[in-house]
């Protein structure tokens, strides 16, 4: 699945991502395979989303989640 498709308060773990089309800058705030991530918000309209990602918040247009794959925890 991807990070676009999670709900709201959900919690995972990167599995990879698409390195062509995920912005460095994301990259180098942790946005790395193995490393947790939280979707907080969700912008109305198809806005960006809003995400902690190792204690820093982010946020990141629809389009670029599609291209991170992410696998949901339960913690």
């Amino acid at each position: 699945m991807t990070l676009a498709q999670l709900n709201k308060g959900e919690k995972a773990i990167i599995e990879d991502l698409n390195t062509d089309l995920v912005p460095l800058k994301l990259i180098e705030m942790g946005c790395l395979p193995g490393n947790q991530i939280e979707l907080l918000q969700l912008a109305p309209f198809k806005g960006p989303l809003f995400l902690n990602v190792n204690g820093a918040q982010v946020a990141i247009r629809k389009e670029t989640a599609e291209h991170i794959q992410v696998k949901r925890t339960t913690e």
